[in-house]
């Protein structure tokens, strides 16, 4: 081999080793959960492969990562540590600036405001179930995969969300996308038993922006990620809760159809279903 040659090709390979050293170094420095650091470890380790981005691993809730990094964590032998704390103490820094973005249009709302469907001021919530005049709503809890309908954890189950293809200035026109795009999501989360792991409206609508700032199409995101999910659900149990916290009013509630009641505290999220579901 050509002296200069071989030393131009050992100089770009100790380039990219350094290259890599310094992601590695800096997604290491930049993690402030201990899920983020395992995620660190497992790139580090070769185990990335399938996940999202380090940003786009941050934007999911504790309980999501931690399913997330079940399977690559696994195959490395490492733990995956419990989901016990509180949800607001395992996000970023940025968790506070999510509480101020424009929650869902209805869910502003006083107990003696009417939701989209019937009047929750009519209802009451007592712990785990929410208590209508006409009908019961349980807390939705994980489902092992015995209990889901046959075939929602294959392929051709898609979350199936349209691309946004309105004004992104226009900030009514996104709120009713992302209402019906949230309407979508909340049942296909139940589908596939993850009625414990689903997204505030705030989150929800928070990852659409900063997707979408970044180039990356909101619905094809969050199609991969419930791709990724369906995949692990197969595989992996999990956990029916992660906490015994529950809401403390019914005004952080709000009705996305007739069988589906949401809560949340930005920090957390809370899903009733009815009985009849």
């Amino acid at each position: 081999m050509n002296p200069k040659r071989g030393a131009s090709l050992a100089a770009l390979m100790f380039a990219v080793a350094s290259g890599v050293a310094v992601a590695q170094e800096a997604c290491s420095a930049s993690a402030t959960t201990d899920l983020e650091r395992l995620y660190c470890e497992v790139v580090a380790e070769g185990g990335g492969q399938g996940l999202p981005s380090q940003a786009d691993f941050r934007r999911n809730q504790p309980q999501v990562q931690a399913l997330l990094l079940r399977r690559p964590a696994k195959r490395l032998g490492l733990s995956v540590p419990t989901v016990t704390a509180e949800p607001a103490q395992s996000k970023p820094p940025s968790t506070p600036q999510a509480a101020a973005k424009p929650p869902k249009p209805e869910q502003v709302q006083t107990e003696t405001q009417p939701a989209r469907f019937g009047r929750l001021a009519d209802c009451a919530l007592k712990g785990e179930r929410i208590v209508c005049p006409d009908r019961q709503f349980k807390l939705a809890l994980n489902q092992p995969n015995r209990a889901l309908a046959p075939g929602v954890l294959e392929d051709q189950n898609r979350l199936g969300l349209r691309p946004f293809q309105g004004g992104r200035s226009d900030e009514q026109q996104v709120r009713a996308y992302l209402s019906n795009a949230y309407d979508r999501y909340i049942p296909k989360m139940l589908a596939i038993g993850l009625g414990a792991n689903t997204m505030s409206f705030t989150a929800f609508h928070n990852a659409f922006h900063t997707l979408e700032d970044g180039g990356v199409d909101f619905a094809e995101r969050m199609e991969r990620t419930y791709q990724l999910l369906k995949k692990d659900k197969l595989n992996l149990a999990v956990q029916a809760r992660y906490h015994d916290r529950l809401p403390e009013k019914l005004a952080l509630c709000e009705a996305i159809n007739f069988e589906i009641i949401v809560c949340d505290n930005v920090a957390t999220n809370w899903v009733f279903v009815s009985r009849s579901r």
